[in-house]
């Protein structure tokens, strides 16, 4: 038996007109806003000479995670400035903080409003699961029509992607929070927002921090599928590499993409050791 078609395809691209004619105040205002932090951060990182933004980095990284780390973001950044890729890995370094800082600022409010409502996190749920789910590359088409092309739908595609991890560890940590200590705030008479932020988001830290690691690692891993639609630094290197065969240009970018990857990753993990001693 053939049955019709279910229009969904076409039931989508209605939305997506309907979404562009109504909200394009707030899409532009969306665009300006991700655009200024991600020019800001930029800027920063790009601040002054290249060996001295090196050496800025390196000291953070010595600060934070001791001097294993620190070594290794020596040599690491000193490579990416030797290979030529200095000024494109800090842009893509701006993308990622931008992409991550939106993610948090979002994910954590959510996650807590799944630890505190049961019909919160029923609903968010299988949403967390789509997002999490669907292929990277389909978040591109909406960022592209309500965005335009650039640095902000790449930036919108990672947000999208990225932030379920924060959102679920958010939830999940302060729901592990001991029901013994919760009961001895509530005796105490404490407020839900005295024993939010002196309670339940300090044991959750370790946890929570566990999700941000998560959603920067994939914040990082949407730089080459955002430099399709525009979005610079290193994922564009990587993408012309690919589409001109240069093995050799490829390599060196996606090495430059892996130094910032494992920083990254040790730098957060280092601070979640920190939390939960």
């Amino acid at each position: 038996m053939n049955l019709p078609k279910l229009p969904l395809g076409d039931w989508i691209e209605t939305l997506e007109a309907w979404l562009e004619n109504h909200f394009d105040p707030l899409f532009e205002l969306i665009r300006v806003i991700i655009g200024s932090v991600v020019d800001f951060l930029a800027s920063v990182l790009m601040l002054g000479p290249s060996l001295v933004m090196l050496l800025v980095l390196t000291l953070i990284a010595w600060l934070i995670g001791k001097w294993r780390i620190g070594i290794f973001a020596l040599i690491g950044l000193l490579l990416i400035d030797n290979l030529g890729y200095w000024e494109h890995a800090m842009e893509t370094l701006a993308i990622v903080l931008a992409a991550s800082l939106f993610s948090i600022l979002v994910g954590v409010p959510v996650g807590i409003l799944c630890a505190r409502s049961r019909v919160a996190q029923n609903v968010l749920t299988p949403v967390l699961d789509f997002m999490q789910t669907m292929p990277a590359f389909v978040y591109l088409l909406p960022a592209v029509s309500f965005f335009s092309l650039g640095v902000v739908p790449g930036v919108i595609a990672s947000i999208i992607f990225a932030v379920p991890p924060t959102i679920r560890l958010t939830n999940l940590g302060i729901r592990q929070v001991p029901a013994e200590l919760v009961e001895a705030a509530n005796a105490f008479g404490s407020t839900p927002n005295q024993k939010l932020l002196k309670l339940q988001l300090p044991m959750a830290l370790p946890t929570m921090m566990a999700g941000i690691n998560q959603t920067i690692m994939l914040s990082l891993s949407m730089v080459v599928i955002s430099s399709m639609i525009g979005a610079q630094g290193l994922g564009a290197d990587v993408y012309r590499a690919v589409t001109q065969t240069k093995t050799g240009q490829g390599f060196e970018a996606g090495l430059a993409i892996v130094v910032l990857a494992i920083l990254l990753d040790r730098l957060t993990s280092r601070v979640m050791k920190k939390n939960k001693r």
